[in-house]
Order: structure tokens, then sequence, then C-alpha cells
């Protein structure tokens, strides 16, 4: 168990896409440190678990409903938080995803085949992956950004991905919004860096989702080929959990450790990143 960072006390947090399982320990972790959680999804019901969890813990918990891509359900989730908390010093940007529509069948492009290819990607789709992922960080920046300000050490942390760095191939999409949600903590970061707003990103490796289970694993348990590949190219070779993503939470969260630190990315990945292949 990490040891408890008495400076995050009081504080609130507001979690994009909380009830997700990276995110929903993170509400558990940051509860644990005595900040109010504000857990924020698409509806109440996702995140009301998660909240009752950490309240029957003795933290203090709430879910709310809101689309990170309709700013009026944003500034209503906003007044939400505030009257049950008084304050926001902390916006974690955890919503985001995939879809099929915006996945090819194939990854390397192959004229003979008949499967699902570049070609035969659907602008909406494609557009809806990358505006769930990075105008669903863009929004809620904006959106709770003003009350953050006023706050003396105000953070935003974005969720990024290993496809940030280099592209996982069969989501372009996806690794095309990580990698300007990446391009875009370094312009905030420098756009806020005189008011004491810090914003950095951490990118986790591969981690055991619900979304990604089918692509990690075969219906009858074992390793698919895409996790061979991957657990190949992790030095560790393992693959993340989500309690292994939280000191590196802290960190970022907490001014007394990282005050001097804005605009970055922080790899959380067993070695993905440092791996050659060779």
């Amino acid at each position: 168990m990490l040891p408890i960072h008495e400076n995050l006390k009081d504080k609130t947090a507001v979690i994009t896409g909380g009830s997700g399982v990276l995110c929903s320990e993170m509400a558990r972790e940051l509860a644990r440190h005595g900040v109010n959680v504000a857990i924020l999804n698409r509806t109440a019901e996702k995140g009301a678990s998660i909240a009752e969890e950490i309240n029957m813990a003795g933290g203090r918990a709430i879910s709310v409903a809101a689309d990170v891509l309709n700013r009026t359900l944003l500034e209503k989730a906003k007044e939400t938080v505030l009257e049950s908390f008084g304050r926001i010093d902390l916006l974690i940007n955890g919503a985001g995803g995939n879809h099929p529509d915006a996945i090819t069948d194939v990854e390397i492009y192959d004229k003979e085949s008949e499967a699902k290819s570049f070609f035969d990607l659907e602008e909406t789709g494609f557009s809806n992956v990358f505006a769930a992922n990075f105008t669903g960080t863009f929004l809620p920046s904006q959106v709770f950004g003003r009350e953050l300000l006023k706050q003396q050490a105000p953070t935003i942390i974005n969720i990024s991905s290993m496809s940030s760095f280099s592209p996982m191939t069969k989501v372009p999409a996806y690794s095309a919004a990580k990698s300007a949600i990446n391009n875009f903590t370094m312009w905030m970061a420098v756009h806020f860096a005189e008011t004491g707003l810090r914003i950095n990103a951490i990118a986790p490796g591969f981690f055991q989702t619900t979304q990604n289970r089918s692509l990690l694993f075969n219906d009858d348990g074992s390793y698919t080929a895409r996790s061979h590949k991957i657990l190949n190219s992790t030095p560790m070779k393992r693959f993340g959990d989500p309690k292994d993503l939280l000191g590196t939470l802290l960190w970022l969260a907490d001014e007394k450790s990282s005050g001097f630190v804005t605009g970055i990315t922080v790899p959380v990945d067993g070695g993905f990143m440092a791996y050659s292949g060779v």
C-alpha cells in the first residue's frame, strides 16, 4: 500500500470515464488519500457502484452524468460537483476508447484481401473515435479549467497511450487521438504555466481492461497472437495491473512531489518503449 499523501486531503478530483477499469482504481486510491471524488460517465449509474464503494470505506464520492462531448452537460456536471464539494483541484481526463468502425481487420494492407482495410473505414467511425479521445479531453479541460484556476495548486492529468508514441496497427483513429493528447498536454502546460496550473499525462502500457479483452484473450482464456507480440516486446513480460498506475498518479497530483513538473507524458509500460526488439 502506498504512503498517504497528506497534501491531497480535502481536495476534489473530477474523473471523466471514472467507472472504467483504470480510472476507477484511480478514484479509489485518491479517496484513500482524503480526496473528494466526482466520477463522471455518460450515465450516473455507471459510476454509482464505485462511488458507493468509496463512501462505504469512509471516503467521499459522487457519480455524475456527463457526456464529454457535450458542453452543456459538462457545465451541469460542474455545478453538481461544486454543490457537493465546493471546489475542484484535479481533473483526470480518462474518457475515451475505441470502436470497431475505426479499426481495420488487418495489420498490413493487402490489395488481394477482402478484409476491412484503411480504405473501408467510414469517416464517421474515424471521427467519432478521434473526438471521444481528443475532443473529450479538450472540452472538460475548458469547462473545469476556470474552476481549477481558483485553487492554489491545480492539476490536469490526461490519459494517453503507448500508441501515442508509436502507433499500433489496426487502430489509426485511436492512435492519432492519443498522439494529439500528448501534444495538447505540452501546449496547455506552456499556456497555463504562469497560473500555477500544471498539465501532465500518463501513458499506460498494455493493461487488461474490459475494452481490450477480446483483443488480448481467446474465448478459452489463452493469449491471442496480438498478446504474444505485446508480451514479447515488453521486457517485464506481463500486462500492467491498474495499481501499477497509482504511484505515478499520486506523484503528478501532489504539488509537493511534482510542483516543477508540467508538460510531460509519463510511460508506465513495463519497459515497452525502451525495447528495440533486439
